[in-house]
């Protein structure tokens, strides 16, 4: 079981080493993350876009050019449809945005012809390592999708205890986030919840153990479940994954998180055939690092089922 990034990136080593496929790769920030990725064994790269600015880029970073493979493809579009089609024809195992619009990224990622599509709508999982838990935190959705449905909810969970498992938590603990504990049918995401642990009670979300409505403080932290008398909840102090209601509570827990406390943390997009690296140009080096782990964790997971 992982519970941090130096335990997942040891995970990672004992992996087959994945291959990455960057869409539009002429990106400084990416370049030095991919370089990172490759000197520390997590894995190699593909680039795909234009090959002189990638060897420009490439030559101020110090990177070994023949140490990868650049496909040359200086129209943005044209770049990101073939460095997917890498990934859906198997010649690589994830795929990264480079210099491209978020959007462009994502239609090629569902593109019918060359794309990841499978069908099921596309979350995404932030992985964080916190000082103060034990363990590795999976928050989700907090960047991706804005009012997630109940079924939405269940492909979300189902989404994220395949990365959790992917990370060595085997039986993973949900909490169905609220701001109360308790059931209110004046508030909708409450009775959610509480349907959301009634399906994983009936065998029809299986793999973890689902326990809501929770609010944050009971689910991270035994003393305030024995503060609000909690304590014979499944989830209390230990949860694994939280699932956010909605794209602004989970934003902002996301936000106040990385902003305000020393942490690590990786994301990736779920609901791919294949995981799909969607980092922020803000995020650093290390966030886009432990990224590519998550997702060669991910890949590995994918290619053994």
């Amino acid at each position: 079981m992982s519970k941090n990034f130096s335990d997942l990136l040891s995970r990672v080593s004992a992996c087959k080493k994945k291959t990455l496929s960057v869409a539009v790769a002429q990106d400084k920030a990416v370049l030095e993350a991919v370089k990172a990725a490759k000197e520390r064994g997590i894995a190699d790269a593909i680039l795909v876009g234009d090959e002189a600015k990638i060897g420009e880029i490439a030559a101020e970073l110090g990177m070994d050019m023949s140490e990868y493979t650049v496909i040359n493809e200086e129209d943005t579009v044209a770049a990101s449809l073939k460095a997917v089609q890498l990934v859906h024809d198997g010649k690589a195992d994830m795929y990264m945005k480079g210099l491209l619009d978020t959007k462009t990224f994502l239609k090629s990622v569902l593109d019918k012809e060359v794309g990841l599509r499978t069908g099921k709508p596309l979350s995404h999982v932030c992985v964080f390592e916190i000082p103060g838990i034990d363990r590795l935190l999976f928050l989700t959705d907090v960047a991706f999708m804005p009012y997630p449905t109940l079924e939405d909810k269940v492909n979300i969970i189902n989404y994220t205890v395949e990365v959790a498992n992917a990370c060595g938590v085997d039986m993973p603990k949900v909490a169905p986030l609220a701001a109360v504990e308790v059931v209110n049918p004046k508030m909708p995401v409450t009775v959610e919840a509480a349907e959301l642990t009634k399906m994983n009670e009936e065998g029809k979300i299986t793999g973890c153990i689902v326990d809501g409505p929770l609010s944050l403080d009971i689910a991270l932290y035994k003393e305030a479940a024995e503060e609000k008398g909690a304590l014979d909840r499944k989830v209390a102090g230990d949860a694994d994954i939280l699932l956010f209601p909605d794209i602004h509570a989970g934003n902002l827990v996301y936000k106040s998180i990385v902003h305000m406390v020393d942490v690590k943390n990786g994301n990736i997009l779920t609901g791919t055939k294949a995981p799909v690296i969607l980092t922020s140009r803000s995020d650093t080096c290390e966030v886009k690092v432990n990224s590519i782990a998550l997702a060669a964790l991910a890949a590995e997971t994918l290619k053994s089922e």
